[in-house]
């Protein structure tokens, strides 16, 4: 994820103290981070995988699509932004 952002300038050092609203897209645009991060500790928690027992539940409903939501929402906003800056 660093290093995605880092190439398509979506760090919040690439935002000018210019900018409108530049605090405020700077504090969005650090969280990203945070975003995929807590997504791949929730997977190392609650995935399938890692040879769980046999009373292994998974997330709930509504935490998973939370996950899927945000994880989608934020690939198609770095393939945009890729698209853009071709």
């Amino acid at each position: 994820m660093k290093e995605t952002t880092k190439l398509l300038k979506l760090t919040p050092n690439d935002i000018p103290n210019e900018t409108k609203a530049a605090s405020s897209i700077k504090q969005i645009l650090g969280s990203l981070s945070a975003v995929v991060q807590g997504i791949a500790e929730v997977r190392n928690e609650y995935g399938s995988g890692h040879g769980k027992d046999g009373n292994f539940r998974g997330l709930q409903p509504r935490h998973a699509k939370l996950a899927v939501g945000a994880a989608s929402t934020l690939a198609v906003y770095l393939l945009e932004t890729y698209e853009l800056k071709k």
